[in-house]
Protein backbone atom coordinates (compact mmCIF):
# COMPACT_ATOMS: atom_id res chain seq x y z
CA UNK A 1 0.00 0.00 0.00
CA UNK A 2 1.30 3.20 -1.10
CA UNK A 3 1.65 6.39 1.54
CA UNK A 4 -1.13 8.64 1.05
CA UNK A 5 -0.73 11.64 2.57
CA UNK A 6 -4.13 13.99 2.94
CA UNK A 7 -3.98 17.80 3.35
CA UNK A 8 -7.46 19.58 4.73
CA UNK A 9 -8.13 23.17 3.73
CA UNK A 10 -8.85 25.73 6.63
CA UNK A 11 -12.75 25.90 7.39
CA UNK A 12 -12.57 29.52 5.71
CA UNK A 13 -13.78 29.83 1.71
CA UNK A 14 -10.24 28.91 -0.13
CA UNK A 15 -11.82 28.54 -3.72
CA UNK A 16 -12.07 31.10 -6.51
CA UNK A 17 -13.32 34.60 -5.34
CA UNK A 18 -15.95 33.73 -8.03
CA UNK A 19 -17.28 30.90 -5.95
CA UNK A 20 -19.96 31.24 -3.53
CA UNK A 21 -20.03 27.90 -1.96
CA UNK A 22 -20.50 27.83 2.00
CA UNK A 23 -17.67 27.18 3.77
CA UNK A 24 -17.15 23.75 5.72
CA UNK A 25 -18.26 23.44 8.79
CA UNK A 26 -15.28 22.37 10.97
CA UNK A 27 -17.10 19.92 12.61
CA UNK A 28 -17.19 17.93 9.48
CA UNK A 29 -13.49 18.64 8.89
CA UNK A 30 -12.26 17.10 12.24
CA UNK A 31 -14.59 14.29 11.45
CA UNK A 32 -13.39 13.40 7.82
CA UNK A 33 -10.48 13.68 9.60
CA UNK A 34 -10.72 11.09 12.77
CA UNK A 35 -12.13 8.43 10.08
CA UNK A 36 -8.93 8.84 8.09
CA UNK A 37 -6.50 8.63 10.62
CA UNK A 38 -8.55 5.45 12.26
CA UNK A 39 -8.85 4.07 9.18
CA UNK A 40 -5.25 4.23 8.35
CA UNK A 41 -4.00 3.20 12.15
CA UNK A 42 -5.60 -0.16 11.02
CA UNK A 43 -3.79 -0.75 8.13
CA UNK A 44 -0.61 -3.49 9.41
CA UNK A 45 2.56 -2.12 9.35
CA UNK A 46 4.22 -5.00 6.82
CA UNK A 47 1.65 -3.99 4.36
CA UNK A 48 3.01 -0.40 4.30
CA UNK A 49 5.10 0.55 1.51
CA UNK A 50 8.86 0.17 2.52
CA UNK A 51 9.55 2.89 1.74
CA UNK A 52 8.13 4.65 4.17
CA UNK A 53 7.62 4.26 7.89
CA UNK A 54 4.25 6.04 8.51
CA UNK A 55 1.26 6.86 6.59
CA UNK A 56 3.23 10.82 6.85
CA UNK A 57 7.10 10.16 7.15
CA UNK A 58 9.72 9.24 4.77
CA UNK A 59 12.41 6.89 5.95
CA UNK A 60 16.00 8.47 5.32
CA UNK A 61 17.91 6.96 2.10
CA UNK A 62 20.40 5.50 4.03
CA UNK A 63 18.13 3.91 6.67
CA UNK A 64 16.44 2.17 4.06
CA UNK A 65 20.28 0.10 3.40
CA UNK A 66 19.95 -1.30 7.59
CA UNK A 67 19.38 -4.94 7.84
CA UNK A 68 18.54 -4.67 11.75
CA UNK A 69 17.35 -7.45 13.01
CA UNK A 70 17.64 -9.86 10.23
CA UNK A 71 19.50 -12.72 9.43
CA UNK A 72 21.55 -13.76 6.13
CA UNK A 73 23.02 -17.25 4.59
CA UNK A 74 25.92 -16.98 2.18
CA UNK A 75 27.06 -20.16 0.48
CA UNK A 76 30.83 -20.39 -0.47
CA UNK A 77 31.18 -17.75 2.24
CA UNK A 78 34.24 -18.50 3.97
CA UNK A 79 36.53 -16.38 1.49
CA UNK A 80 37.07 -14.46 -1.70
CA UNK A 81 33.61 -12.70 -3.20
CA UNK A 82 30.88 -14.77 -0.95
CA UNK A 83 33.04 -13.47 2.26
CA UNK A 84 33.32 -10.11 1.34
CA UNK A 85 29.65 -9.94 0.47
CA UNK A 86 29.19 -11.17 4.29
CA UNK A 87 31.13 -8.21 5.65
CA UNK A 88 29.33 -5.69 3.62
CA UNK A 89 25.62 -6.89 5.42
CA UNK A 90 27.16 -7.28 8.56
CA UNK A 91 28.40 -3.73 8.61
CA UNK A 92 24.65 -2.48 7.94
CA UNK A 93 23.77 -4.20 11.03
CA UNK A 94 22.27 -7.62 10.17
CA UNK A 95 21.47 -9.98 13.94
CA UNK A 96 22.55 -13.08 12.61
CA UNK A 97 24.72 -14.83 9.55
CA UNK A 98 25.54 -18.40 8.45
CA UNK A 99 28.52 -19.34 6.57
CA UNK A 100 27.96 -22.75 4.33
CA UNK A 101 31.35 -23.88 3.26
CA UNK A 102 33.09 -26.86 2.16
CA UNK A 103 36.29 -25.53 3.72
CA UNK A 104 36.05 -26.16 7.50
CA UNK A 105 39.21 -24.41 8.42
CA UNK A 106 38.24 -21.37 6.59
CA UNK A 107 34.81 -21.48 7.31
CA UNK A 108 34.93 -20.85 10.80
CA UNK A 109 37.51 -18.52 10.81
CA UNK A 110 35.87 -16.25 8.56
CA UNK A 111 32.74 -16.47 11.37
CA UNK A 112 35.38 -15.60 14.12
CA UNK A 113 35.99 -12.41 12.18
CA UNK A 114 32.56 -11.53 11.65
CA UNK A 115 31.55 -11.91 15.24
CA UNK A 116 34.72 -10.22 16.40
CA UNK A 117 34.67 -7.37 13.86
CA UNK A 118 30.71 -7.05 13.99
CA UNK A 119 29.87 -8.42 16.68
CA UNK A 120 27.06 -10.49 14.83
CA UNK A 121 26.02 -14.07 15.95
CA UNK A 122 27.92 -16.13 13.42
CA UNK A 123 27.16 -20.00 12.47
CA UNK A 124 29.47 -22.17 10.44
CA UNK A 125 27.73 -25.38 8.88
CA UNK A 126 29.94 -27.13 6.27
CA UNK A 127 28.12 -27.89 3.07
CA UNK A 128 28.36 -29.34 -0.02
CA UNK A 129 25.65 -27.66 -2.27
CA UNK A 130 24.49 -30.61 -4.39
CA UNK A 131 23.40 -33.13 -1.51
CA UNK A 132 20.15 -31.96 -1.09
CA UNK A 133 19.52 -33.65 2.12
CA UNK A 134 22.83 -31.95 3.84
CA UNK A 135 21.35 -28.54 2.38
CA UNK A 136 17.63 -28.93 3.76
CA UNK A 137 19.26 -29.91 7.16
CA UNK A 138 22.04 -26.83 6.81
CA UNK A 139 18.88 -24.84 6.20
CA UNK A 140 16.61 -26.20 8.77
CA UNK A 141 19.76 -25.88 11.49
CA UNK A 142 20.05 -21.72 10.39
CA UNK A 143 16.64 -21.30 11.42
CA UNK A 144 16.71 -23.86 14.69
CA UNK A 145 20.16 -21.68 15.16
CA UNK A 146 19.31 -18.46 14.25
CA UNK A 147 15.65 -17.57 14.30
CA UNK A 148 14.77 -17.45 10.49
CA UNK A 149 16.16 -16.64 6.98
CA UNK A 150 15.59 -13.43 5.35
CA UNK A 151 18.25 -13.07 3.04
CA UNK A 152 20.27 -15.58 0.59
CA UNK A 153 23.38 -15.31 -0.99
CA UNK A 154 24.03 -18.24 -3.51
CA UNK A 155 28.08 -17.70 -4.14
CA UNK A 156 29.10 -21.18 -3.90
CA UNK A 157 30.75 -21.87 -7.59
CA UNK A 158 33.17 -23.44 -9.64
CA UNK A 159 35.22 -23.05 -12.91
CA UNK A 160 37.03 -25.17 -15.38
CA UNK A 161 39.10 -24.02 -18.13
CA UNK A 162 39.12 -27.09 -20.65
CA UNK A 163 38.43 -27.19 -24.48
CA UNK A 164 35.28 -28.64 -25.41
CA UNK A 165 36.15 -31.47 -27.39
CA UNK A 166 38.50 -32.67 -24.13
CA UNK A 167 35.93 -31.90 -22.01
CA UNK A 168 34.86 -35.44 -20.05
CA UNK A 169 30.73 -35.83 -19.15
CA UNK A 170 31.63 -36.25 -15.59
CA UNK A 171 34.01 -33.06 -15.26
CA UNK A 172 31.51 -31.26 -17.22
CA UNK A 173 28.15 -32.18 -15.04
CA UNK A 174 30.26 -31.16 -11.70
CA UNK A 175 30.60 -27.62 -13.17
CA UNK A 176 26.86 -28.12 -13.77
CA UNK A 177 26.35 -29.61 -10.73
CA UNK A 178 27.37 -26.90 -8.12
CA UNK A 179 27.01 -23.95 -9.60
CA UNK A 180 23.46 -24.57 -11.01
CA UNK A 181 21.62 -27.43 -9.44
CA UNK A 182 23.21 -26.66 -6.24
CA UNK A 183 21.94 -22.77 -6.26
CA UNK A 184 18.66 -24.13 -7.00
CA UNK A 185 18.68 -26.08 -4.23
CA UNK A 186 20.02 -23.84 -1.89
CA UNK A 187 17.63 -21.34 -2.89
CA UNK A 188 14.27 -24.18 -2.61
CA UNK A 189 15.41 -24.83 0.60
CA UNK A 190 15.48 -21.41 2.29
CA UNK A 191 12.92 -20.15 0.23
CA UNK A 192 10.35 -22.49 1.69
CA UNK A 193 11.41 -21.22 5.10
CA UNK A 194 10.56 -17.88 3.93
CA UNK A 195 7.33 -19.07 2.13
CA UNK A 196 6.74 -20.87 5.52
CA UNK A 197 7.13 -17.84 7.72
CA UNK A 198 5.14 -15.39 5.53
CA UNK A 199 7.68 -12.11 6.05
CA UNK A 200 9.20 -12.41 2.37
CA UNK A 201 12.45 -12.40 2.00
CA UNK A 202 15.74 -11.75 -0.46
CA UNK A 203 17.93 -13.90 -2.78
CA UNK A 204 20.89 -13.23 -4.46
CA UNK A 205 22.31 -15.26 -6.72
CA UNK A 206 26.09 -14.92 -8.53
CA UNK A 207 25.77 -15.00 -11.89
CA UNK A 208 28.74 -13.89 -14.15
CA UNK A 209 29.10 -12.08 -17.34
CA UNK A 210 29.77 -15.48 -18.51
CA UNK A 211 26.18 -15.93 -18.68
CA UNK A 212 25.30 -13.18 -21.22
CA UNK A 213 28.83 -13.55 -23.24
CA UNK A 214 31.07 -15.84 -24.39
CA UNK A 215 34.62 -14.63 -22.71
CA UNK A 216 37.10 -15.29 -25.05
CA UNK A 217 40.11 -16.80 -25.12
CA UNK A 218 38.91 -19.01 -22.28
CA UNK A 219 37.78 -22.49 -22.83
CA UNK A 220 34.85 -22.05 -20.57
CA UNK A 221 31.82 -23.72 -22.26
CA UNK A 222 30.45 -26.02 -19.02
CA UNK A 223 31.18 -22.37 -17.05
CA UNK A 224 29.74 -20.21 -19.36
CA UNK A 225 26.18 -22.71 -19.72
CA UNK A 226 26.41 -22.99 -16.21
CA UNK A 227 25.90 -18.95 -14.99
CA UNK A 228 23.52 -18.64 -17.91
CA UNK A 229 20.92 -21.26 -16.29
CA UNK A 230 21.42 -19.72 -12.63
CA UNK A 231 20.44 -15.91 -14.57
CA UNK A 232 17.18 -16.95 -15.87
CA UNK A 233 16.74 -19.70 -12.67
CA UNK A 234 16.55 -15.99 -10.91
CA UNK A 235 14.21 -15.00 -13.44
CA UNK A 236 12.32 -17.80 -13.34
CA UNK A 237 11.64 -17.70 -9.49
CA UNK A 238 11.70 -14.40 -8.96
CA UNK A 239 8.56 -14.42 -11.03
CA UNK A 240 7.09 -17.53 -9.16
CA UNK A 241 7.73 -15.94 -5.70
CA UNK A 242 7.09 -12.42 -6.15
CA UNK A 243 3.82 -13.44 -5.00
CA UNK A 244 5.03 -14.55 -1.33
CA UNK A 245 7.23 -10.96 -1.26
CA UNK A 246 10.48 -12.98 -2.15
CA UNK A 247 12.61 -10.77 -4.13
CA UNK A 248 15.11 -12.74 -6.18
CA UNK A 249 17.82 -10.68 -8.08
CA UNK A 250 21.30 -11.68 -9.24
CA UNK A 251 24.89 -10.18 -9.46
CA UNK A 252 26.81 -11.01 -12.52
CA UNK A 253 30.62 -9.53 -11.92
CA UNK A 254 33.45 -9.81 -14.60
CA UNK A 255 36.73 -10.51 -14.02
CA UNK A 256 37.60 -10.57 -9.98
CA UNK A 257 40.73 -10.62 -8.09
CA UNK A 258 39.75 -13.56 -6.39
CA UNK A 259 41.28 -17.04 -5.31
CA UNK A 260 39.58 -19.33 -8.34
CA UNK A 261 41.37 -16.58 -10.84
CA UNK A 262 44.83 -16.73 -9.20
CA UNK A 263 45.88 -20.15 -10.86
CA UNK A 264 45.51 -18.03 -14.46
CA UNK A 265 47.63 -15.13 -13.27
CA UNK A 266 50.50 -15.78 -15.44
CA UNK A 267 48.11 -17.18 -18.48
CA UNK A 268 45.12 -14.68 -18.65
CA UNK A 269 45.42 -11.72 -17.02
CA UNK A 270 47.07 -9.62 -19.16
CA UNK A 271 44.29 -10.20 -21.66
CA UNK A 272 41.50 -10.14 -19.48
CA UNK A 273 42.54 -6.50 -18.24
CA UNK A 274 43.21 -5.48 -21.96
CA UNK A 275 39.77 -6.92 -22.60
CA UNK A 276 38.53 -4.73 -19.66
CA UNK A 277 37.68 -1.19 -20.43
CA UNK A 278 38.89 -0.25 -16.87
CA UNK A 279 42.14 -1.93 -17.68
CA UNK A 280 42.12 -4.10 -14.80
CA UNK A 281 40.23 -6.71 -12.37
CA UNK A 282 37.67 -6.08 -10.21
CA UNK A 283 38.30 -6.33 -5.80
CA UNK A 284 36.14 -8.67 -4.00
CA UNK A 285 34.91 -5.61 -2.30
CA UNK A 286 33.41 -3.87 -5.08
CA UNK A 287 30.69 -6.04 -5.09
CA UNK A 288 29.56 -5.56 -1.06
CA UNK A 289 27.76 -2.35 -2.17
CA UNK A 290 25.63 -3.87 -4.59
CA UNK A 291 24.94 -7.05 -2.23
CA UNK A 292 23.38 -4.92 0.46
CA UNK A 293 21.44 -2.68 -1.62
CA UNK A 294 19.93 -6.00 -3.29
CA UNK A 295 19.45 -7.30 0.23
CA UNK A 296 17.92 -4.53 1.97
CA UNK A 297 14.88 -2.38 1.07
CA UNK A 298 16.67 -0.05 -0.79
CA UNK A 299 15.61 -2.22 -3.87
CA UNK A 300 12.30 -3.44 -2.45
CA UNK A 301 10.79 -2.92 -5.97
CA UNK A 302 13.39 -4.52 -7.64
CA UNK A 303 13.17 -8.24 -8.82
CA UNK A 304 14.36 -10.66 -11.78
CA UNK A 305 17.46 -8.06 -12.54
CA UNK A 306 20.98 -9.16 -13.44
CA UNK A 307 23.39 -6.79 -12.19
CA UNK A 308 26.38 -6.73 -14.41
CA UNK A 309 29.52 -5.54 -12.76
CA UNK A 310 32.07 -5.97 -14.93
CA UNK A 311 34.60 -2.87 -15.84
CA UNK A 312 32.63 -2.44 -19.17
CA UNK A 313 34.12 -5.78 -20.16
CA UNK A 314 29.82 -6.65 -21.88
CA UNK A 315 30.38 -2.97 -23.67
CA UNK A 316 32.26 -3.79 -26.26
Amino acid sequence: MAAVSVQFPPSEDVLAPTASFAPVPQHIVDECHDTIMAAAAKVPTESLDPVTTSVHHKRNVFDMFRLDGRVAVITGGARGLGYSMAEGLCAAGLSGIAILDLQTDLGESACKQLHSEYGVSARFYRLDVRDEVAVQDAMDSVVRDLGKIDILILSAGVADLVHAEDYSPAKFRRVIDINLNGSFVCAQAAGQHMIAAGRGGSIIFIGSMSGSIVNWPNPQSAYNASKAGVIHLMKSLSAEWAQHHIRCNSISPGYMDTPLNTAYEETYFKEWKSRTPMGRLGQPEELAGCALWLASDASSFCTGSDILIDGGYTVL
